[in-house]
């Protein structure tokens, strides 16, 4: 057994061992294998503390495109309102031109029958008058049918026109 490798590999193992122990390689391996297991836990807790700093952000985030979406919602029905405000005062607007329009119209319209009624009763007039004269001179004659006459034009010519 003394000649045997594998005895020899497995004493070689112990006194490696044992001298590991006696230079305290152990005590290094597992200060670093703490150290190390701190440093990851460190970092998981900093990766934790991200993930919550990400999730505040994205609930903070969402909260303001909720917001804006909402702002952007008045907005938009404050729009709608005063265009349909605008049209209905447009409307109302052109409704008056319309009438005011139509208003003028018509004055111009009965002016302008007034003015052809006055036109006729002037020519009415003066037809009148010159008929009466016509008539008036062919039927009386001398000083007395030129004074009937004068008079007769002038009282016609007052309550003609």
């Amino acid at each position: 057994m003394l000649l045997e490798a594998e005895f020899w590999v497995a004493a070689s193992f112990l006194i490696l061992l044992a001298v590991f122990g006696y230079l305290g390689v152990h005590r290094t391996l597992a200060k670093a294998l703490d150290e190390r297991q701190a440093r990851i836990k460190a970092e998981l807790d900093e990766a934790r503390r991200l993930k919550e700093e990400a999730a505040a952000l994205l609930a903070e985030y969402q909260r303001r495109q909720q917001d804006a979406e909402r702002e952007a919602e008045q907005i938009i029905a404050t729009a709608r309102a005063e265009a349909e405000r605008a049209a209905v005062e447009a409307r109302s607007k052109m409704d008056d031109f319309v009438a005011r329009r139509r208003k003028m119209a018509e004055a111009k319209i009965a002016q302008a029958e007034a003015q052809a009624l006055a036109d006729v009763r002037a020519a009415a007039a003066e037809a009148a008058t010159a008929a009466a004269e016509r008539i008036l001179t062919q039927t009386v004659k001398g000083k007395i049918a030129a004074d009937l006459l004068a008079q007769g034009i002038e009282d016609v010519k007052k309550n003609l026109n």
